[in-house]
């Protein structure tokens, strides 16, 4: 009876063992069935849990490839063999290439990449140096590699990144950003140019035979490569449909109409640059033919910029201490030089290091500039770009236009209200500073196809306003010099790639301004940081003591071996000077004992964090998961039993 009972236990543990074996099996196939299907169905659905959501791209990207109509091809030029001699060339290639593949996924087919590995001595290599791609050396054997990137259209227009540069993560969704829209807009930008400045040279002032007067602003010819310039007039009632970006420097008696027109620009879509001036040193100073001394080197648009929420004053001037250029001081002085605290450079600290346009730059010059601020209430977004120090102030304007006294600006000067921005960026939805347009000028008429007025913007209005025009000019930051009939240029400061950066991305229109940088992936540890700097501030002090002890004991053992007349060794050394000299030996090999010690401990808190973080990524995290199993699977078992219960 009990033998009958038994007999079924091991054919049904058979079935059991079979039907999980079974069970195994459909799910390894399940598995790869789910795979295949969601690499068919869903080859591009992915999640971005980096925290600077670094492969997710920007509503600008975005729109820039949607609206892609024509097909572009991008080849990536990337030497593996970077990847392996610089592993960290190798883990921002997969940054790169992963990136790029969003890009693709995303232009709905227009978008094409492809991933070559230029070889020594081939065509593909040859095909990349003729396409200006930079190949550098990585061994002694003096093979080239290449990473770098070449966009073509249907009309065989290229763009190329030489060379991806790790220091330029940050901008790397612009900079791919840019040359897909360069390749989709393939005709140059249209950049107008108002300005009171003679900027594009004064012939009439070459009759005076002075060196460098009457020539073109350096920043105009540079602008002129890379942009169709054309001026528009100062009384001009209409700014061109076709002008992309107006630039209004240093523009002076403009009428109600040429506002309005410059108002209606920027209604219509159109990007705005602005630089105006408390006092222009350089219209000041420039020698005139008609005018020998200018009374009035100021320049301003309240008229547009306070309807809009922003201000920038034309009574105020900001003094900076900091970057001061060192001047001639007054004659009457006993001092030869003096700190100009108008004139002054602005580091890098002063750069917003978060925008495209001055990220990269090392210092601007200004030169008797304002300050710009955002009106109280207004409902626009703000970004500095150039910000004074905290050692600046502001004064009335008065004191640098006539007769200003370098000496006596700095023995009045008081730092006070902290950092002064001097150039910003606005963004958003405006409203037009005027009701209808006016009345055209005494004489004019109102041009046959002058358009419909528009009171506000219809997406929102993108600005750059420079409270200096001084940057312009070339004596504030380059030099130009005569070789064999050639000028050559040499900037000292970066103001020429200021304005050709902030005109790259006013002309970008929408998609390419919106762009802001991204984090990097290969971050930092500031743990690891915060604790070196905490372990050499602790153990610097004893490791300097150590090392003045262990150069004194060895300068005394050199005495004693040179005897008593410290030229030449001692012929004879009496027994306490060599029991002497055995001490400062043995003293000597303790402090270097004592020093290598203090050495390793400086090494020991970062050793033993880096222990503590090898442990949690290779013991702690499996255990975790190991953990989350059995709990599951002991939760299930408990569920089973009280389900047969």
């Amino acid at each position: 009876m009990s033998a009958t009972t038994q007999a079924p236990a091991p054919v049904l543990r058979g079935k059991r063992g079979l039907s999980a074996s079974l069970a195994l099996l459909l799910a390894a196939i399940l598995a790869v069935g789910v795979n295949m299907l969601a690499d068919r169905l869903l080859p591009h659905a992915r999640i971005d849990l980096t925290q600077n959501r670094l492969y997710t791209l920007s509503d600008g990207t975005k729109q820039v490839l949607r609206g892609l109509q024509d097909p572009i091809t991008l080849r990536l030029y990337y030497s593996r063999k970077l990847g392996v001699a610089v592993p960290p060339y190798g883990a921002y290639a997969d940054r790169v290439r992963a990136l790029l593949d969003e890009y693709v996924a995303v232009s709905n087919g227009r978008l094409r990449l492809e991933v070559l590995d230029p070889e020594p001595f081939t065509e593909l290599e040859d095909r990349a140096i003729a396409l200006g791609l930079q190949g550098v050396p990585v061994d002694q054997s003096g093979d080239q590699v290449f990473f770098g990137l070449v966009g073509s259209n249907l009309l065989d227009d290229e763009r190329t990144i030489p060379f991806f540069q790790p220091e330029r993560e940050r901008f790397l969704e612009y900079d791919l950003t840019r040359l897909v829209w360069e390749l989709s807009n393939p005709r140059r930008p249209v950049l107008g140019v108002m300005s009171s400045l003679p900027m594009n040279g004064d012939p009439r002032a070459l009759m005076m035979r002075q060196p460098g007067i009457g020539q073109p602003f350096v920043v105009a010819n540079q602008l002129r490569q890379f942009y169709t310039v054309r001026d528009v007039a100062l009384d001009a009632q209409v700014i061109e449909t076709d002008v992309q970006v107006l630039m209004v420097a240093h523009a002076q008696g403009l009428s109600e109409a040429t506002l309005y027109a410059i108002d209606q620009f920027v209604m219509r879509g159109g990007r705005l640059m602005v630089f105006t001036d408390p006092h222009s040193e350089g219209q000041a100073n420039r020698p005139s033919i008609n005018q020998p001394q200018v009374r009035d080197a100021s320049s301003n648009l309240d008229r547009l910029l306070n309807a809009w929420g922003i201000e920038a004053p034309s009574d105020r001037v900001v003094l900076d201490q900091r970057g001061a250029w060192r001047v001639r001081a007054d004659t009457r002085d006993r001092v030869q030089a003096v700190d100009y605290i108008a004139w002054f450079n602005v580091p890098q600290a002063g750069l917003n290091r978060s925008e495209v346009a001055t990220a990269e730059l090392a210092q601007v010059t200004v030169a008797s500039a304002g300050e710009v601020r955002r009106r109280d209430g207004a409902a626009i977004e703000f970004v500095p770009l150039i910000t004074s120090s905290e050692r600046s102030a502001v004064v009335d304007a008065a004191r640098v236009r006539q007769d200003p006294s370098p000496t006596r600006l700095l023995a009045e000067f008081r730092p006070e209200g902290g950092p002064r921005v001097i150039a910003a960026r606005i963004r958003g939805q405006l409203s037009s500073a005027f009701q209808g347009p006016p009345d055209p000028p005494e004489g004019a008429e109102r041009p046959a196809d002058f358009p419909a007025h528009r009171a506000r913007t219809e997406g929102p209005a993108n600005l750059v306003v420079v409270n200096d025009a001084d940057i312009l000019e070339d004596r504030f930051w380059v030099r130009v010099q005569e070789f064999f009939g050639q000028q050559v240029t040499t900037p000292f400061s970066d103001n020429g790639a200021l304005v050709l950066n902030l005109a790259d991305t006013m002309a970008g229109g929408e998609a390419l301004v919106s762009l802001r940088s991204r984090g990097e992936s290969l971050r930092p540890f500031d743990l690891v940081d915060d604790i070196r700097r905490g372990a050499e501030a602790q153990f610097r002090q004893t490791e300097r003591g150590l090392q003045e002890r262990l150069e004194a004991t060895e300068r005394r053992l050199r005495e004693l071996r040179s005897g008593p007349g410290g030229g030449q060794a001692a012929a004879v050394i009496t027994p306490e000077q060599r029991a002497e000299i055995d001490r400062a030996r043995d003293e000597i090999r303790r402090t270097r004992s004592e020093l290598r010690q203090v050495q390793l401990e400086l090494r020991r808190d970062i050793e033993g964090l880096e222990t503590r973080l090898r442990v949690l990524n290779i013991v702690a995290v499996p255990a975790l998961l190991t953990l989350f199993a059995i709990g599951l699977g002991v939760w299930r078992a408990r569920r089973r039993a009280e389900a047969r219960a």
